[in-house]
């Protein structure tokens, strides 16, 4: 380790301190920690013995982030998009998709989504559009967003 000035920090205090408040992706904290001045050797150096204590888990991060999208409403196209786009590799989204599959109905959330936010399937084909594009920009296939079209208003 190399002697810090004052006020100067380590790459571990400065991750810690960012994951004292929420899970990051490693490629998130890498981003984080280099704007920050570190070394990318220590940066690396760093990464790893927080994955090897288990302080840090790419696993655990798209667990959470995976969760927490659900909970606001969107669809699995715009969170693997989110995890892919934080440097979460393609194995670990594949994995948290297969663990969130059996907790998680796609069909039945588009069409709860949908039916919270508009009344009725619209009469005119602009507002089924509209409807469309909606549920699209949250992030669900077509197949959920036919589903969801046609069953969103089954209980009302």
């Amino acid at each position: 380790m190399r002697e810090h000035a004052a006020g100067d920090t380590s790459p571990r205090d400065d991750a810690l301190r960012l994951l004292a408040r929420r899970e990051y992706a490693r490629g998130e904290l890498h981003t984080r920690l280099a704007a920050k001045g570190h070394a990318t050797d220590e940066i690396e150096a760093c990464l790893d013995a927080l994955v090897e204590q288990g302080l840090q888990s790419d696993a655990r991060f798209a667990e959470s982030l995976l969760r927490a999208r659900v909970a606001r409403g969107q669809g699995p196209v715009k969170i693997r998009a989110e995890l892919t786009r934080r440097g979460v590799d393609d194995d670990t989204v594949r994995q948290a998709f297969r663990e969130a599959d059996e907790k998680v109905d796609w069909f039945a959330l588009a069409a709860e989504v949908l039916a919270r936010r508009f009344s009725g399937p619209g009469e005119k084909p602009r507002e089924r559009a509209r409807r469309e594009r909606f549920l699209a920009g949250r992030g669900f296939d077509f197949d959920q967003l036919r589903h969801a079209l046609d069953h969103a208003w089954d209980d009302a």
